[in-house]
């Protein structure tokens, strides 16, 4: 069953979790959950026409990319897919994490042919995020990614 968390401190810290049963379907789901998310929090200000700024219309599109790409790499790797999905904002930065039940920590792989599927999903983080990694957790890992709030310098 999917859960949406609460704001651990309503002005400053905002997470979301979303529990995932199975891959099927997981990747749109968490797609729809983080866009959702992100509106919540307001990281689409728009101006006095009512339009958003590109550049955090593109920040907005990355982040939807990249939980894309996590979910994905849990569905194509883990057994049984992707446990849950973790979002939290702090006003400053966004962490993204997507847990699993392998231990093994995901690794670039080496540069791919770009015509050729797959492959390319983490080389994709890696140029987008700030940062990214993978932690150990009971029964699995987590891979995580941050980006900076398109929000936080006024971009």
């Amino acid at each position: 069953m999917n859960h949406p968390g609460t704001a651990a401190a309503p002005d400053r810290d905002r997470t979301r979790r979303l529990s995932l049963s199975s891959s099927e379907g997981a990747v749109q789901q968490c797609r729809d959950f983080s866009r959702q998310a992100l509106l919540d929090w307001h990281w689409l200000a728009v101006d006095g026409d009512g339009r958003p700024d590109d550049e955090q219309v593109a920040v907005f599109e990355d982040v939807l990319l990249m939980v894309s790409e996590l979910v994905t790499n849990a569905c194509l790797h883990a057994p049984g897919g992707p446990r849950e999905l973790r979002l939290r904002w702090d006003t400053v930065r966004l962490r993204v994490e997507v847990s699993d039940t392998s231990p093994v920590p995901p690794e670039l792989r080496p540069f791919a042919d770009p015509g050729q599927p797959g492959g390319h999903g983490l080389r994709v983080v890696d140029r987008l995020a700030r940062a990214w990694g993978s932690r150990p957790e009971v029964g699995g890992k987590a891979v995580w990614l941050e980006v900076s709030s398109p929000l936080a310098h006024g971009l």
